[in-house]
């Protein structure tokens, strides 16, 4: 993939409905701009919300012809998008 520039976003600890709004906003204007890395090593605890809000800026994200990665995702994370079965939705992605 073309990346013209790389940004990061940092999830915050909790990432539910209270803090989606302005992770969505970053990350939409992260994916327009070039390739992406979510940082998600902190993430406590995250909303069925927030994990389809990722898939979808990630299909935005290739479909702009960038990268979109989430870097180091804690155990948390993992373990609410294996618990929905999200987990093939996010192979490609986790690093």
């Amino acid at each position: 993939m073309v990346s013209k520039a790389k940004k990061t976003v940092a999830l915050p600890a909790v990432v539910d409905l209270d803090s989606l709004d302005a992770i969505r906003d970053g990350l939409l204007d992260a994916v327009e701009d070039g390739s992406v890395s979510v940082a998600a090593d902190g993430v406590q605890r995250v909303s069925t919300n927030a994990l389809f809000m990722l898939i979808s800026a990630a299909g935005t994200a290739q479909r702009n012809n960038f990268d979109f990665t989430i870097l180091q995702p804690s155990a948390a994370m993992t373990a609410a998008i294996e618990r929905l079965g999200l987990g093939a939705q996010f192979k490609g992605m986790m690093r």
